[in-house]
């Protein structure tokens, strides 16, 4: 059993992972549903793998197998905009929205599990939207609706995790990772002939060995490994925590953006102040939270 220490490495493990994801999604020569597609496909592939692998059950009762579906419908609208917020911005931009996710968690999660709003979920929420803005403050007007579609990724990806969060307990990550995954696939699979009438020229397949390669990378390792370590960590730790340990995925990801695709226009001296304000508060949030809880008792 995981320590709550061992799942905050765990978190910021698959947060790096997941940073490199816009970078793929960058560089592969698809459009974002396709991409989506083919990531989700090589995903399922290797999960069922591994699934086999480690011994464990695919069945899950039927309740349970309609609700991961239903999550990996807003997981696909997720990758969606996330990924069609990369093509009409850039990997900085998009990553740069995912900051907001922990605001819009720290409504969310107290709707869903019925609990009050926690004070200091807010506070920190709202301090990283300024920060992000002052991150971004140099955006290029021509990248405003990519950080719209952006800025919607992030909601999608706040419901989906406070919903993993309540529904966890339900079976083994891996198992739910790939109900969640064919869910996904499903849906997408669903939509593509009507993309592909209204798209006749769109490539379906990777178009050479390098595209391959970043697809099995994006599939296998910022997926399957990345969204396996995630889940298992979100068991020790609060769904805001978990999003806001993945605002780092913009301090990781523009890093990498900077160096592999030299997107230098977005890293200047306010990336570094607002991306360090942010790994303060990743680092004392749980400080912060401990404080709170003994200072302010929920009343019985």
């Amino acid at each position: 059993m995981l320590s709550k220490s061992s799942a905050r490495t765990q978190l910021h493990l698959s947060v790096i992972l997941f940073g490199f994801t816009a970078i793929l999604g960058k560089v592969i020569i698809l459009s974002a549903l396709v991409l989506v597609w083919w990531r989700v496909f090589l995903a399922c592939i290797s999960m069922v793998f591994e699934i086999r692998r480690r011994k464990l059950s695919f069945n899950i009762d039927q309740r349970s197998r309609n609700i991961f579906w239903g999550i990996g419908i807003i997981i696909a609208l997720h990758w969606i905009c996330f990924y069609g917020a990369v093509k009409l911005s850039n990997s900085s931009i998009t990553l740069l929205c995912m900051a907001t996710t922990s605001f819009f968690t720290s409504l969310i999660e107290p709707a869903i599990f019925r609990k009050r709003i926690e004070p200091v979920d807010i506070i920190i929420g709202l301090i990283i939207i300024p920060v992000m803005a002052f991150i971004a403050k140099d955006i290029s007007g021509e990248y405003y609706l990519g950080a719209i579609v952006g800025l919607l990724s992030a909601l999608l990806a706040s419901i989906f995790s406070v919903l993993n969060k309540k529904n966890i307990d339900r079976t083994s990550p891996m198992v739910m990772s790939l109900w969640q995954l064919t869910g996904v696939l499903g849906f997408i699979t669903v939509i593509l002939p009507f993309y592909f009438y209204q798209n006749p020229d769109a490539l379906f397949f990777p178009p050479d060995v390098w595209n391959w390669l970043y697809m099995i990378i994006l599939a296998i390792l910022c997926t399957t490994i990345a969204w396996v370590l995630a889940l298992q960590a979100l068991k020790h730790v609060s769904a805001f925590e978990s999003t806001l340990v993945i605002n780092l995925e913009p301090v990781y990801g523009i890093v990498l953006a900077a160096v592999l695709l030299q997107e230098y226009k977005q890293v200047g001296p306010g990336f570094y102040i607002g991306s360090t304000i942010i790994m303060i508060l990743v680092i004392l949030y749980p400080q912060l939270k401990r404080k709170w809880s003994k200072s302010s008792p929920i009343p019985q």
